[in-house]
């Protein structure tokens, strides 16, 4: 698994690779919110500092999140709560404050990367519905013949709307099955936006709001395009 580092202090940042590596992680590091920018696309989870020298590093986590799924964990340097509460608001999946245990370190990696682990194995069946194909072996999705490129939290939705035909899917029911937080209330302005924002992007990839369709109030259901 590759793992960006995004650190300004030096020692901190080497300590840390060092750390990953030893435990099997391919890590690399770079010390400012602008090269974190340029180089995140290639990581399948981010360890951001959000005290950066250049950018900061709530701009830096709203960026990545806005443009994708890839996971990250977000450090702060202060300690009371609500400088965690930002960095979860900004889009990061943990937040932990500095200085923390490597050992702790370890176990929400652990814990992130299994909410965000494909949740469907390769025995799992292809879904067809009509031109639309979502094969869950190779995580794809197809239209009309043509491969619809979609991000691994727009693939688990849809695939989840799909698997169940005809029934309207509650926003929290998609907020624990796809994002893995059962406990999240529904009248959230930040779960509304998250499932909303998947879904606008979901329709526009596939051409039409009729294959996921809203029902006001409750939620979602899968429909034939």
């Amino acid at each position: 698994m590759h793992v960006l580092v995004v650190e300004d202090e030096v020692d901190v940042a080497e300590s840390l690779i060092r750390g990953l590596r030893r435990h099997g992680y391919d890590a690399v590091g770079v010390a400012t919110g602008s090269r974190a920018l340029d180089t995140y696309r290639d990581a399948d989870l981010v360890l951001l500092d959000l005290e950066l020298p250049d950018i900061d590093g709530l701009e830096v986590c709203r960026t990545i999140r806005a443009a994708g799924d890839t996971p990250i964990i977000a450090f702060t340097d202060h300690s009371n709560e609500s400088d965690r509460v930002l960095g979860l608001q900004a889009g990061s999946d943990d937040c932990l404050n500095k200085p923390y245990g490597f050992r702790e370190l370890m176990a929400r990696i652990d814990a992130v990367m299994r909410r965000v682990r494909p949740r469907h194995p390769a025995t799992d069946p292809a879904i067809e519905h009509g031109p639309l194909r979502i094969d869950a072996a190779t995580r794809e999705v197809w239209l009309d013949g043509g491969l619809v490129e979609v991000t691994r939290k727009e693939f688990d939705l849809l695939y989840y709307l799909a698997s169940h035909p005809g029934v309207v899917i509650s926003r929290r029911q998609l907020m624990a099955e796809i994002w893995g937080d059962p406990m999240t209330h529904t009248a959230s302005p930040h779960v509304s936006r998250t499932i909303d924002t998947h879904v606008s992007t979901l329709r526009g990839k596939l051409g039409s709001s009729n294959w996921i369709r809203t029902v006001r109030g409750v939620g979602f259901l899968f429909g034939n395009g």
